[in-house]
């Protein structure tokens, strides 16, 4: 079975169940900080899981992408993936758990025709925030599970959500296979641990809030979230152990194959010793990194980012420079990404044709593939001096040096052990440990600074966020007016303390230009527009004046606010709030920043008080 058929089968499903199809959001969140990337399909939902009427109704579904950065150093096992699509179907107060786990199990036995005697499904086991979800396990059962093969587990296993530090969540149902029901009975937790118990999907019942001072709290409606990944049930539906042996992977595995002229390798740990290098290179551990971090790096960059030092372009730098790694390891010559990132998006099965926003960008793609990898080159003859400098004056290298290195130069440890072996040094397992602990509490410092970072977004629609909101449609056509109508909205990041608002222009914005900008806003707030919105077709929205830049795909029907009379208005825009319902809510807008937000972009920060 090829990809695309897997997600037509799950789309039809619920289609034929009266749901709607909406297409995937940008993997960069619309004016939401809580996240780098959108991590779940419910994320960008947030707003309607929360209550606010959806243009296409209540029961939606969907292929959503998403990108996963919290476990890029396990990337390289059977399963693990940066980039990958997901499944997902929604009830936004309609339905709940009495038809959605009949409907799972539907599914799994009668589409997918999975044996209902190899399924398993956990439910949570409750704790002081929600009570045991009896409920889920008896729905489970009367639909054909047995209470052997129903397991109740705590919140770290069996709660979905929030997909930032506040938003909907609730307890979950998660639905598995056992893969090698030949082996006999087995103990669902050793199962899993052994990976012979593998996830297909889960059944998210949001009915909670949680707030930001930590409390859950109950939504206005009951919601329904599921989600499968594909890649996931691609390979358990053809009986296969290694999701990098579906039809997903084999196009990128293959070039992989050819540049590095190694096969992905008949033995699960298949070993061969990289030319010139003193190591063992385990060749599908690499293989998946290098096809894994370049498959994401394509949709990353296909969706708007940037490669940097800092946020999601800090992202994208890393999973070049680990791609680029693995290849020297594989003993492929330099400047091989830009293929391997060419085999994401041409003749792809799963891909070409999907999302045209691969092939739209695609030269762009390549180019920014083609200098990371050069940039990281530097950086590798770089480290190398670096590392010479530290033996130079100490003759020695510690795992603090090490991790100086990594940090600062992003050099890889493994590069830093081999380079050590090479001169005839000794890096012992004490320097190993030293430089996994600073990266521990590097780490920990950053999640620190994140959770201060990204401390707000659209699942908190607090008073300050929806007028932070409000205000960047204002700040979006004043721009437009003073600047000039090439400019378009590329990016938002909101908190409770201000706005960043990023935007095509090419050249750095005057005194004068800022001041015009600003002035513009508060006028439009002094003069108390009313706030509206309407539910068109997309193409109706379009023809009537709606911006709708953000992303690449919206549904058939949107939601459109217009700020001002509704034929002399200010601004209107395709998007899904919040929003006050008047500008004389805003207060004094000021702009307390201007600079640049890559090449073609600037960025604004601005305040409202």
């Amino acid at each position: 079975m090829l990809a695309s058929e897997l997600k037509k089968q799950f789309v039809d499903f619920f289609v034929q169940k009266n749901h709607q199809e909406i297409p995937s959001a940008s993997l960069v969140p619309e004016n939401d900080s809580t996240t780098l990337f959108i991590s779940a399909g419910m994320h960008p939902l947030v707003p309607y899981l929360l209550g606010q009427p959806h243009p296409l109704g209540k029961r939606l579904v969907n292929v959503q992408k998403c990108v996963r950065t919290g476990d890029i150093d396990e990337v390289g096992d059977k399963y693990h993936h940066t980039f990958f699509e997901m499944l997902g179907n929604w009830s936004l107060g309609d339905y709940f758990k009495e038809t959605m786990i009949p409907w799972s199990y539907e599914f799994l036995t009668k589409v997918l025709k999975y044996n209902p005697l190899h399924l398993h499904v956990t439910c949570f086991a409750g704790d002081t925030d929600a009570p045991k979800d009896e409920e889920s396990a008896r729905l489970w059962q009367s639909a054909g599970i047995p209470q052997e093969r129903i397991h109740f587990l705590p919140k770290k296993d069996n709660w979905w959500g929030p997909a930032g530090t506040t938003g909907p969540c609730g307890p979950d149902s998660e639905m598995f296979i056992d893969t090698h029901p030949e082996l006999g009975p087995i103990d669902f937790e050793v199962g899993c641990k052994q990976g012979r118990i593998l996830e297909l999907g889960n059944d998210v019942f949001m009915q909670y809030n949680k707030t930001p001072g930590g409390s859950y709290e109950l939504l206005p409606q009951k919601n329904v979230d599921t989600g499968y990944g594909v890649e996931r049930n691609l390979a358990i539906y053809e009986g296969l152990d290694d999701d990098y042996q579906t039809a997903i992977w084999q196009p990128i595995i293959k070039e992989i194959e050819a540049l590095s002229g190694m096969k992905y390798g008949d033995k699960s740990d298949e070993e061969y010793i990289a030319q010139g290098q003193q190591c063992w290179v385990d060749v599908r551990r690499s293989m998946r990194i290098i096809a894994d971090h370049l498959r994401a790096a394509v949709f990353i960059i296909a969706d708007g980012v940037e490669a940097s030092n800092k946020d999601r372009g800090y992202v994208l730098r890393r999973l070049v420079r680990r791609a680029v790694r693995q290849g020297r390891l594989l003993s492929i010559p330099d400047k091989f990404i830009a293929r391997i990132g060419n085999a994401a998006i041409e003749n792809h099965p799963n891909y070409a044709g999907t999302y045209p926003e691969l092939t739209e960008n695609k030269d762009k793609i390549i180019s920014m593939l083609q200098i990371e990898e050069d940039k990281f080159l530097k950086t590798i003859d770089n480290g190398l001096r670096q590392i010479q400098k530290f033996i130079n004056s100490t003759k020695t290298l510690t795992g603090a040096d090490a991790f100086v290195l990594y940090e600062s130069y992003g050099f890889p440890l493994e590069m830093t052990m081999e380079e050590i072996t090479r001169l005839g040094l000794e890096f012992t397992k004490k320097d190993v440990d030293d430089f996994n602990q600073a990266k521990i509490d590097h780490q920990k410092q950053s999640q620190t600074l994140s959770a201060g970072k990204f401390k707000s977004g659209l699942a908190d629609n607090s008073e300050i966020i929806t007028k932070y909101h409000t205000v960047t449609h204002l700040l979006h056509a004043a721009l437009r007016r003073i600047i000039g109508t090439h400019v378009r909205q590329s990016g938002s990041n909101i908190t409770s303390e201000r706005l960043r608002f990023d935007f095509s222009h090419p050249d750095k914005l005057t005194p004068d230009q800022i001041n015009k900008v600003e002035q513009l806003v508060n006028q439009q707030i002094s003069q108390a527009l009313p706030v509206t919105v309407t539910t068109q077709s997309f193409s109706e929205a379009s023809q009537s004046g709606a911006l709708a830049f953000f992303g690449t795909k919206y549904p058939d029907t949107v939601s459109v606010y217009t700020i001002g009379d509704s034929q002399d208005y200010f601004s209107k825009e395709v998007c899904a709030g919040p929003h006050v319902t008047n500008t004389k809510e805003l207060g004094e807008f000021k702009i307390i920043k201007e600079e640049t937000a890559g090449s073609g972009k600037r960025r604004i920060y601005a305040t409202l008080s």
